[in-house]
């Protein structure tokens, strides 16, 4: 009864989320700025019965909504933010909306309308009395900056939860066991003194050279970190004209690797070459810590009743159009761009869909021991401290490339509605298992306290630190 009673109402209310969904697509807000989608979400779930809390953790598109009594309490997660320049119109060939604008080229629009259409569906079964407990949706601001869940996290608000799931529209139908990499983020601000290049080079101290003598040294550290880690840089501010000696500069630094300890390791490293920058350059500098997120905790039990449930509830068709929108979007990718995404994937029979635009298989559980593709999210701060599942259904076309005007364009389209609609229910029918089933929910649990031995979690960020309001700001 718990599967028919989310079903019809994922069904019923088709609409409301598809819309909910467009709407999301159509603002593009990037992160911590998604002040309309928060808000929309919010608004549903509060005129629905859920008491919701806004602006948590000191950002003001966060929220957290609840709706139930008792044990146990399940988490649904909701992700707000767009990505900066990647504006695009849903067409299968390059037409931005806006020159340079913000799309969702990580089809978060879909994670939002897929985690509010799973909330408002469990708790029409808990109105149903078909199982009993607490259901909390969480509003996420700002995930491609790893900056939401982790302040969130460190506030208190995702203590107390049993279980937690979330969905992310991807190229398969999918609940992998892969983990990702943990993070620091990090500006670097170096000080040095102006004069005239030409005249008076000599009074002068370059903040510049500190920035790319910096960024030398974190260059040579790569042939001596791991091979899965990672170190990436932007310079943000290097000086105004070539005849100043630049006597600030800014150099924005991503650093991961496959786990925490790891991170740590490396970060003190780059703050020990920061100093050397000094010392030859003659500079001073700071250090700006924005965030930070550790490796993903997976978990098989999740991610076997995950999979069940889609089979269950069968993956969306596609109509004869959405076939043809995908075929000449994915022709925009190279046959051996596309070729190489997929050896990357750690996908089951990967390069069996070569000739593939929308893949409808479900996998089943795959990827143990790995660390998926390299990237971070701040969902994995969430599995340190609950059983956590983040899972996807096919939305994107095979082969095209993430946080890719391609993936922008299709997220605007049927093919990726009937994505959303399809995670809504997977995701409703998994929280009702483990609500109505405590023999599920103590699987779960086990799994997760195994891996978990030996491992504190521990926020990566300091106490008193604040959400990075104007992390796309120059100052």
């Amino acid at each position: 009864m718990a599967y028919r009673v989310a079903n019809e109402w994922v069904d019923e209310h088709a609409a409301l989320l598809i819309d909910a969904h467009q709407r999301i697509w159509e603002w593009a807000e990037v992160g911590l700025q998604e002040l309309r989608t928060g808000k929309l979400l919010a608004d549903i779930l509060e005129e629905q019965g859920f008491a919701v809390e806004r602006g948590v953790a000191g950002m003001p598109s966060a929220f957290v909504a609840t709706y139930g009594s008792g044990a146990p309490t399940i988490g649904i997660l909701a992700e707000l933010d767009a990505l900066p320049g990647l504006s695009q119109k849903a067409v299968p060939y390059r037409d931005p909306v806006v020159e340079g604008g913000a799309g969702h080229g990580c089809g978060h629009c879909s994670y939002a309308a897929s985690g509010l259409g799973a909330a408002l569906a469990v708790k029409a079964a808990l109105d149903a009395g078909v199982c009993g407990g607490t259901v909390k949706c969480f509003g996420c601001p700002a995930e491609e900056t790893l900056v939401g869940k982790v302040f969130m996290i460190r506030d208190g608000y995702f203590d107390g939860l049993d279980a937690c799931l979330g969905h992310h529209p991807g190229g398969a139908n999918a609940a992998s066991l892969t983990s990702s990499h943990a993070m620091n983020s990090a500006k670097f601000e170096f000080f040095g003194k102006a004069s005239h290049a030409g005249g008076s080079p000599e009074q002068g101290i370059s903040a510049l050279d500190a920035v790319e003598l910096m960024n030398v040294g974190v260059n040579y550290m790569r042939e001596h970190v791991v091979q899965e880690a990672r170190m990436h840089y932007v310079i943000e501010e290097g000086g105004h004209e070539p005849n100043i000696v630049p006597a600030y500069a800014r150099s924005w630094y991503y650093v991961r690797a496959p786990e925490r300890d790891l991170v740590d390791r490396y970060y003190a490293w780059m703050l020990r070459i920061a100093d050397g920058a000094d010392l030859m350059a003659g500079t001073t500098h700071k250090v700006r810590f924005l965030t930070g997120v550790h490796n993903t905790i997976p978990n098989r039990p999740l991610a076997e009743r995950v999979v069940a449930n889609m089979r269950e509830i069968s993956a969306p068709a596609y109509t004869a159009e959405e076939l043809a929108f995908a075929k000449e979007l994915g022709a925009s990718v190279a046959k051996e761009q596309k070729r190489s995404g997929l050896r990357k994937s750690l996908l089951p029979g990967a390069l069996e869909l070569l000739d593939v635009d929308l893949n409808t298989r479900i996998y089943d559980p795959y990827g143990e021991g790995r660390s998926g593709s390299g990237g971070s999210s701040d969902v994995a701060d969430v599995s340190w401290n609950a059983p956590t599942i983040e899972f996807s259904t096919a939305a994107f076309v095979v082969g095209c490339p993430g946080h890719s005007w391609q993936h922008t364009a299709v997220s605007g389209t049927s093919i990726a509605h009937k994505s959303t609609l399809y995670a809504a229910k997977v995701m409703a029918a998994t929280a009702l298992d483990l609500l109505a089933q405590p023999e599920q929910l103590a699987k779960v649990r086990e799994d997760w306290q195994a891996r978990m031995k030996g491992l504190t979690y521990q926020s990566p960020l300091p106490p008193d630190l604040q959400p990075p309001l104007d992390q796309l700001e120059k100052h």
